[in-house]
Order: C-alpha cells, then sequence, then structure tokens
C-alpha cells in the first residue's frame, strides 16, 4: 500500500466518512490547523528532557487528534463517528481547566506579552498554542455553517491554548516579557 494515491490531485480530498471536499472547505482548514499543532507539540515532546511534561505533551497530541476526528466528519455523519471513535465530552474540558488552575497556582503570570522563545521547549509549545488558536478560529467558521453539532469541540480548543500557554511558561520558568 502507498501513501500515493492521486485522489487530491485535483484539489480534493475526502472527510472521515466519505464524501470529498476542496482542500480549503472548512473542514480540512479546521482539522489541518490542528494537524500542524500535533506537529508542533511533536517537536516540543522532541525537545523535552522533562518525562511527565513529555507524556502530557503526548496526552495532548491524542486528544487533539479526537478534536481532528470531529473536524474532518460532516455533520449528518457524526453517529458513524460516534460508533466508532471517542469524542470530545466536557468532563475533556474541565480537566483541562484543572490542570489549567493548577499551574495557575505554581507558575507566576507575565506582566505583559510573552515573547515566545525563551526555552525550545516552550518555544516550540507556544507555536503549537498559535496553531491551536488557529484551529479553534477554523473551528468556529465550521460550526456557524452547522457542520460542528459537538459544542465541546470549540471549549476544548478554548482551554487548550490556555493549558498550553501556561505549560510554556512552566518550561520557560522566567518568561522573557515585551515592555
Amino acid at each position: 500500500m502507498s501513501i500515493v494515491t492521486r485522489h487530491g490531485d485535483g484539489g480534493e480530498t475526502g472527510l472521515l466518512y466519505g464524501g470529498r471536499v476542496p482542500k480549503d472547505d472548512l473542514h480540512t482548514e479546521a482539522y489541518g490547523a490542528l494537524d500542524e499543532a500535533i506537529s508542533a507539540l511533536g517537536l516540543a515532546r522532541a525537545l523535552c528532557a522533562d518525562p511527565a511534561r513529555a507524556q502530557r505533551i503526548l496526552d495532548l497530541q491524542r486528544d487533539l487528534f479526537t478534536v481532528g476526528a470531529e473536524l474532518a466528519t460532516a455533520a449528518d455523519q457524526r453517529d458513524r463517528l460516534e460508533r466508532h471513535f471517542v469524542t470530545v465530552t466536557a468532563s475533556m474540558v474541565e480537566a483541562l481547566d484543572a490542570e489549567v488552575a493548577s499551574l495557575e497556582e505554581r507558575v507566576s503570570l507575565p506582566n505583559g506579552f510573552v515573547i515566545p522563545g525563551g526555552d525550545p521547549v516552550a518555544a516550540a509549545i507556544d507555536l503549537g498554542r498559535s496553531m491551536v488558536r488557529r484551529a479553534e478560529r477554523r473551528a468556529v467558521s465550521l460550526q456557524r455553517a452547522g457542520q460542528v453539532p459537538n459544542p465541546e469541540v470549540l471549549r476544548y480548543l478554548n482551554r487548550c491554548s490556555d493549558l498550553l500557554f501556561m505549560l510554556a511558561r512552566e518550561a520557560e520558568g522566567t518568561a522573557l516579557v515585551a515592555k
């Protein structure tokens, strides 16, 4: 089996449960941005010397694949998605909330805008965070088109970027702050 299918040569791709859409469709824009974020987090994990932090990043990458599956599924195919995969739940969002709160107790927030790059791991996490934000914006467009029936998807993306911000600050230790 080859990775080359030639099915996308005309500028179309397939959604998770069938149907061809243009490669710049709202679905592909949303899950494509998420794919970029997952890759950036892979870089962060590869750079990370802290096993617990690396595991947390891996867990987030796995959860983002769950989000991506929802974004790659047409609304009228959601029942098929639910039969085969875990979907984003309120408890997943609540877990992110709890983790952000825990980090806020241990990590001082900067007094200004953060300039990413104070640490390679933190910089890669910040890159992933900005890509999650883009995925969130694309998911909002997809939701407005009636293609994201699960409100937890947007909530998850919003909280995930908050968590990534805090994970980057934790990795950085002392953030560089723009004056």
